[in-house]
């Protein structure tokens, strides 16, 4: 890894559009078979719009964008909150950066402010991923 400071800025990921064949792929890889998330009917009777995208389809996404950095070896923790609804259509940024480098249990570490944001600019999911450097 190159020198790592506080405001260092992760390579980005962009993932979608969301589409309705995604969210029917992934809710039969991950079991989570929720109608919100592939009927239309049910969705719209709940008093949605529309489906919307599993929270954790855009976590995994979001948790590339700290791996491809740094690899999985060297996470620490990670952890994120859901703040807005990922709907079909959205298309997906995922970024980092490093807020702070500190010293912890022996290695260096960098805690890093990760954020997923839709193409209108409305944050989907937000959170803190640590990671041992070099």
């Amino acid at each position: 890894m190159t020198q790592i400071e506080t405001g260092t800025m992760l390579p980005e990921i962009s993932f979608g559009p969301i589409s309705r064949a995604m969210l029917a792929l992934y809710a039969g890889v991950s079991g989570d078979h929720d109608p919100v998330h592939i009927d239309t009917d049910f969705a719209k009777a709940a008093g949605l719009p529309d489906v919307f995208a599993h929270g954790m389809l855009s976590f995994g996404v979001l948790s590339r964008v700290v791996t491809q950095w740094c690899g999985a070896e060297r996470l620490r923790a990670f952890g994120a909150r859901f703040v807005s609804i990922t709907h079909v259509h959205d298309v997906l940024t995922c970024r980092g950066r490093v807020t702070e480098c500190v010293d912890e249990d022996g290695e260096r570490r960098a805690r890093i402010e990760v954020v997923v944001t839709a193409q209108d600019g409305r944050q989907t999911l937000v959170g803190e991923a640590t990671v041992a450097l070099g």
